[in-house]
């Protein structure tokens, strides 16, 4: 987000150093740099006073203003708060997910309360919300007049019609909430799991994986529950007790510490909810979706899980009976097992080697491949950018067109012990026109290197694709104000564009400009071709599944709320989840998307249909095509939040969003042979 200077003197730190945009347009009040290396929490904890300080200062002016209420005064001077805690919020969210000791990630999360705090308070101010309403924006732009019909929206969203007792209890609550999911967060960050195994065991394996796990002095291997070990177990591993023993473990991380705290949780969003008014947190929360009832998405989710359904059987079906023949009468079909069987499925039916596609996917060149699709595609070169960061995995990189920097971005991609587990995409300053250069991080967890230890699965590759959309998305908008970029759209869109990048590592154009083997020869057009004719396979049990955590994640938010976690995961997923739940597993534990996305998991299935939809138009012009590519950039990405998310859809397709793409997708995926 936008950097708006704070005065702030961090001597005991190295600085993340972010060029200050004030030749380029408006001074900015915050501090031009990050923290890289902190040297400990102190100075984190310095920083977050700094913010908290700027935000004071600028809030308490804005409250006490008289005389007319403007845009360029009033809308302007909440729009610098706005950008002010926005740039505070990624920041510390970086901090915490990616910072080298306890201590110093600790520091973050407390600090990303104080900002949540600090937002909470604004969004309930009466003062401040009546200053905006006195503005006439009539003869301002459609982005202005947009903005400030938004935020006056979300203000009484908020609550801040309320009396001023229960205004009092609505931002109680909302620092509860907070407090809630920072611990919620914490925990999973936390909660690494592993198990020991046999070298025996490891058989099915790559060589690669088995080499990079040498026994211990126990004779003993041990495997973690973060991705570049449980990926590879549950994807190939023959043994079938250890992809159960590391699956349970990983299903059953951060429990049960945490299901006490997501009780906590769902109670005080509950209580939150009727004290606005609400019967329950999800009718709260999706009223500025484009699917905006509970109602809506449940609709939603039936719909797609009918489209989803008959390939769905097809392909548990087909998995079943290939149990059937690898297994005869030891076991039933069960979770730990889905995986392993698709990929056996593909190499039996579609004579799709795994480790073979594997051979020609490291790291390092699908980076690079990233990249040079992000030039091609935009007309924008990515360099690396010399600046100080807070581990030696980390990397920086700018991207530029015409000679001049257009956005920032870092790279952290390995696991390490405290860091963040999954993948995540986190906005640092917004792209403010004429005012700030945008900068973001990618946090992921992916093998890393060359051929000796960078090799990826085809899953892995997808991450790094939907995550650098995410990205994109972030450094490529162009608005006026920080309360209009990409973080203010609908949260249901949010995933579209990340979503919509993962089709081009199916393109064979683009995998033949990085992914090559170690003799350096280009992956064989007949191998992409089996890709794509086995991906129609598992296409149906993938969506089913989703639906399902979909249909939970709504489930938990409605009122009246079940006591019993586990209970409410089991009885909601297997609505949809042909495959079921294994007894003793915890999942909800570990399901991150609980704090941030609350009932609104369901966004990305709604955001792969409009994905699906979007895509259209390249498929009609071709992967490669320039002026499609520059057209889905300046109607789609650019404007960010800056109009409703329809909107972007049918200025990019030229109609409305449907669910054809989708349902034809799953009309294929039910044909697939």
């Amino acid at each position: 987000m936008s950097m708006k200077y704070l005065a702030a003197s961090l001597l005991a730190a190295t600085m993340l150093a972010a060029p200050a945009a004030a030749a380029e347009g408006k001074a900015s009040p915050i501090a031009a740099d990050l923290l890289a290396q902190p040297g400990g929490p102190g100075p984190i904890a310095k920083r977050c006073d700094d913010y908290i300080a700027g935000f004071e200062k600028q809030f308490t002016a804005l409250a006490k203003k008289t005389g007319p209420a403007t845009v360029g005064s009033t809308l302007a001077s909440y729009d610098a708060i706005v950008d002010l805690l926005q740039s505070g919020s990624g920041e510390f969210a970086l901090y915490r997910e990616v910072m080298n000791t306890a201590e110093e990630r600790a520091a973050a999360s407390t600090c990303e309360v104080r900002i949540e705090e600090a937002d909470s308070r604004l969004s309930l101010s009466r003062p401040v919300f009546d200053r905006l309403s006195a503005i006439d924006a009539s003869g301002a732009d459609t982005e202005t007049r947009n903005y400030l019909a938004k935020t006056l929206r979300d203000y009484k969203l908020g609550g801040v019609a309320l009396d001023a007792d229960k205004r009092a209890k609505v931002k109680a609550l909302n620092d509860e909430i907070s407090k809630l999911g920072a611990e919620f967060d914490r925990n999973i960050a936390e909660s690494t799991g592993s198990i020991k195994a046999l070298p025996s065991e490891l058989n099915g394996l790559p060589a690669d994986f088995i080499a990079a796990h040498p026994p211990g002095p126990d004779g003993l291997i041990t495997l973690t529950t973060d991705y570049p070990d449980y990926v590879p177990v549950r994807s190939y591993a023959d043994n079938d007790a250890l992809r159960e023993r590391l699956s349970r473990v990983y299903n059953s991380r951060a429990y049960p510490q945490n299901n006490e705290v997501l009780k906590q949780l769902f109670a005080k969003r509950q209580e939150l909810a009727e004290v606005m008014g609400y019967p329950d947190f999800a009718s709260k929360m999706l009223q500025d979706r484009m699917v905006d009832t509970p109602e809506k998405v449940k609709a939603l989710l039936d719909g797609m899980v009918e489209a989803a359904l008959p390939a769905a059987k097809a392909d548990y079906a087909r998995k079943q009976a290939l149990l059937d023949e690898l297994r005869p009468g030891k076991q039933l079909f069960r979770s730990f097992d889905n995986v392993w069987l698709g990929e056996k499925v593909k190499e039996r039916d579609y004579d799709l080697d795994p480790q073979e596609l594997r051979s020609y996917l490291t790291y390092d060149n699908t980076r690079q491949g990233v990249f040079d699709l992000t030039e091609r595609l935009f007309g924008v070169q990515v360099t690396p950018w010399d600046t100080p960061l807070w581990h030696e995995d980390a990397e920086a990189y700018e991207i530029s067109e015409n000679g001049k920097v257009i956005g920032r971005f870092f790279l952290d991609s390995h696991p390490r012990e405290g860091k963040y587990k999954h993948g995540n995409a986190i906005p640092l300053r917004a792209a403010i026109v004429g005012e700030s250069i945008p900068m973001a991080a990618l946090v992921m967890n992916l093998p890393q290197g060359g051929y000796d230890t960078g090799l990826m699965t085809h899953d892995s590759v997808k991450t790094f694709f939907h995550e650098f959309g995410h990205l994109l998305h972030m450094l490529f908008g162009k608005t006026n104000y920080a309360g209009t970029n990409m973080m203010s759209v609908e949260w249901d869109f949010v995933e579209a564009p990340s979503q919509m990048l993962e089709e081009w590592m199916f393109d064979y154009d683009t995998l033949a400009t990085f992914a090559k083997n170690e003799k350096g020869e280009v992956i064989p057009r007949e191998l992409v071709a089996k890709m794509n004719k086995a991906r129609n396979f598992d296409q149906g049990a993938w969506f089913d599944r989703q639906l399902a955590l979909s249909n939970a994640s709504l489930a938990y938010h409605r009122a009246p709320l079940s006591d019993d976690i586990d209970a409410t995961y089991r009885e909601k997923m297997e609505e949809y989840d042909l495959n079921g739940v294994p007894d003793n597993v915890h999942a909800p534990a570990a399901w991150g998307h609980l704090n941030g996305y609350a009932a609104g998991y369901y966004t990305y299935m709604w955001s792969n249909a409009v994905a699906l939809d979007l895509f259209t138009r390249f498929k009609a012009a071709g992967l490669g095509d320039v002026a499609t590519a520059r057209a889905y950039r300046e109607l789609v990405l650019a404007p960010g939040g800056s109009k409703p998310a329809a909107d972007l859809v049918n200025d990019f397709l030229g109609r409305p969003v449907t669910l054809d793409a989708y349902r034809a997708k799953m009309a294929e995926a039910a044909e697939a042979k």
